[in-house]
């Protein structure tokens, strides 16, 4: 009987490397793409080489590309057959106000952060359905729910997010799919190293990790809608 297979973008850092990591603990084959192709080839070599009764499929990829996305899609289910947890995870950040950002943020973030949720769901959910099987977590942000200074689009971005989570959760009752919007607040990961914050004022990416298994793990007649967490001190 062939494994259960997590499918995630941006696998090789931060939120996504932790959830990686923890379901090929537990078991799970993994599909995974990032745009680093040094770092897609040393993480399948750990995961292969800690987990070689699993199979591993990394491939380069822009998820803000559509063509690209739709082909990483394409070649999972072709190696794969079915993929039981979908997981949103690729995006970026870039600090600005609506009124003086550049010109080309707005389409960047909306491209990275939203359009890449929306194609590959498109892509991947109908596996779900047709099985009547299948979990898709949504990596949204506290951005989502409280616009800050210096947010702009990026705000904008995970607000629709949650929307976009918000009416997947809503399509897919009745269907045996599960929807889970993740809300992380100020999370440490490679892009916090150097700052003069100490890291106790952040939440470790392995405690994201461990409410997405636990969602996960829930018996199907339950659905988590949202995990919100913060810092235990608050936002940043």
């Amino acid at each position: 009987m062939q494994a259960p297979t997590l499918l995630i973008t941006g696998c090789t850092k931060g939120i996504g490397l932790a959830i990686t990591e923890r379901f090929a603990r537990e078991g799970f084959n993994i599909a995974g793409c990032a745009r680093n192709v040094n770092e897609l080839k040393k993480l399948f070599t750990h995961l292969s080489t800690t987990y070689p009764k699993q199979k591993f499929f990394m491939e380069a990829c822009d998820v803000s590309n559509k063509e690209q996305l739709k082909t990483f899609a394409n070649d999972s289910l072709i190696e794969f057959k079915n993929i039981d947890v979908l997981v949103n995870n690729a995006g970026i950040f870039l600090p600005g106000t609506v009124l003086e950002e550049a010109e080309d943020t707005f389409e960047k973030l909306i491209h990275t952060n939203l359009s890449s949720a929306y194609h590959l769901s498109r892509a991947i959910i109908p596996n779900m359905v047709k099985n009547k099987v299948g979990h898709v977590f949504n990596i949204c942000s506290t951005a989502s729910i409280t616009a800050y200074t210096n947010g702009g689009s990026y705000c904008i971005s995970k607000f629709a997010m949650l929307g976009m989570n918000n009416v997947l959760r809503e399509e897919l009752k009745g269907k045996h799919v599960k929807v889970t919007a993740v809300l992380p607040g100020a999370t440490y990961t490679e892009s916090w190293k150097g700052s003069d914050i100490p890291k106790k004022r952040f939440i470790p990416s392995d405690d994201i990790a461990k409410l997405i298994w636990s969602a996960y793990e829930l018996s199907g007649s339950t659905n988590v809608e949202e995990i919100l967490v913060r810092p235990i001190e608050g936002d940043l």
